[in-house]
């Protein structure tokens, strides 16, 4: 991948992760909790929510080192569980709304290329509508992955009994190393998903 391709894909990861992150702030306020808007980050500025090693150097390092799966994160939109009206529902509705606004701006655009593709054969068309697609998948497929802090673990940790949930909480202290761990041996395993709901969406092969 060249260098510009390179900064789209950067650019259009920066802008999903935002949305992304916005969405757990806007659901956490449907909830009762205004802890994000409090704090200024229910906003689409980018410069409002960016991490510069996990928004930028990451993903643009494995963009050019032809990793098999790209993801990164911004800083996470704060929000205040003890806010919510309901604190086990809120939880889950809050960790699933970044990764359902990820799968939405997928079929969205997915579907635009399945329909489009027919009326352009312009490349520079393909190219830029593909890889939202594929960014937004790779985020909401890899949120997923029930390990500290994605959004998956706080899913699945809230459906647990909360004398478990309560025991638990103390493990995410030490969640970076099982994160590491499955970025670096395990998150290839995710790119036959990617690869299947892209084809799913579009009808087409990545």
């Amino acid at each position: 991948m060249n260098a510009t391709n390179a900064i789209f894909y950067v650019a259009i990861l920066i802008m999903s992760v935002v949305i992304h992150e916005i969405s757990h702030g806007f659901m956490a306020e449907h909830f009762g909790d205004k802890t994000a808007r409090n704090a200024g980050r229910l906003t689409l500025n980018p410069l409002q929510h960016l991490d510069l090693f996990g928004s930028i150097i990451l993903p643009a390092f494995l963009i050019l080192s032809h990793a098999g799966f790209l993801f990164g994160w911004a800083k996470p939109v704060p929000y205040n569980p003890d806010n919510l009206s309901n604190r086990k529902w809120g939880t889950i509705a809050v960790a699933g709304a970044g990764v359902m606004a990820n799968f939405f701006i997928a079929i969205v655009f997915g579907l635009i290329l399945r329909f489009g593709i027919s009326f352009t054969t312009s490349p520079g068309f393909y190219f830029i509508v593909s890889a939202i697609v594929i960014v937004n998948l790779a985020l909401a497929i890899f949120n997923l992955v029930p390990i500290p802090p994605l959004d998956g673990s706080r899913i699945f940790l809230s459906l647990l009994p909360e004398s478990i949930y309560r025991s638990i909480e103390i493990i995410e202290r030490y969640s970076i190393i099982l994160l590491v761990i499955f970025i670096v041996y395990f998150s290839n395993y995710l790119y036959p998903i990617l690869a299947f709901l892209f084809h799913l969406i579009t009808g087409l092969k990545i």
